[in-house]
């Protein structure tokens, strides 16, 4: 009897360890030191892809030093990332008359759009224990 609880724990243990939270550590290069890297989680295509949804997180972290950010407690799965870096501090994507934006921004695995921003099957990535990338802002 004392074998087979033995054996039953031992046997949960690899299903109990992926189910426990995850990390993700987004490190940003930047072309200059001013403003903030606005940044959004997403852990959807509706929410990345559309307006169907909101990103699970977002942060903001200063453009003065190491631009680096955290996401912790997340369980594990599929996520994206949008950023921007927000030069001129004003907490908005800026943009040209014509909607193309005049502020770096970048995705997830740094992936790039075909005619508009990334799409969710390029910049999805998955996590599951503590996930790191580096994201170049361009």
């Amino acid at each position: 009897m004392i074998r087979i609880a033995a054996a039953v724990v031992l046997l949960a243990t690899p299903a109990y360890a992926q189910s426990a939270e995850s990390s993700v550590i987004l490190t940003f290069e930047t072309g200059a030191r001013t403003g903030a890297v606005m940044v959004a989680l997403f852990d959807s295509a509706a929410a990345f892809d559309g307006d169907s949804g909101r990103p699970v997180a977002v942060k903001a972290i200063s453009a003065s030093g190491p631009v680096v950010a955290t996401f912790e407690n997340l369980p594990a799965g599929d996520y994206a990332v949008k950023a921007f870096h927000d030069l001129n501090g004003d907490g908005e994507m800026n943009t040209n008359p014509f909607g193309m934006p005049v502020e770096p921004y970048a995705f997830s695995n740094n992936a790039v759009g075909n005619m508009g921003p990334a799409r969710w099957n390029r910049a999805r990535f998955t996590v599951s224990g503590e996930t790191a990338q580096t994201i170049s802002i361009r």
